[in-house]
């Protein structure tokens, strides 16, 4: 059964967010850490996975995703300390 993560990556604490879904979270944030993928990415320097949520289906990460988009960056950053106060990157976590 695949799972499907909505995930928040940050070029800091408090710094720039970007928001992304993907069917492998190991994966896609590699491709965000090496710049694999031109665009926003790359421009902004945004690597560090702050935080993520993981799915059963597709169809509830993008909802998810789109959910999370909307938001103003206040609540974002709520959701983002409520788990990771520190804003550590996760991806050392996930990729072992």
């Amino acid at each position: 059964m695949s799972q499907f993560y909505v995930y928040i990556l940050a070029s800091g604490r408090h710094g720039t967010l970007y928001v992304g879904v993907t069917n492998d979270l190991v994966r896609r944030v590699w491709e965000h850490r090496e710049k694999v993928v031109p665009g926003f990415i790359r421009k902004y320097s945004v690597t560090r996975l702050v935080y993520f949520e993981v799915f059963d289906d597709a169809v509830s990460a993008i909802t998810r995703e789109k959910q999370i988009k909307k938001w103003r960056r206040d609540y974002k950053t709520n959701l983002i300390e409520r788990d990771n106060p520190h804003w550590d990157d996760l991806y050392a976590a996930i990729a072992s």
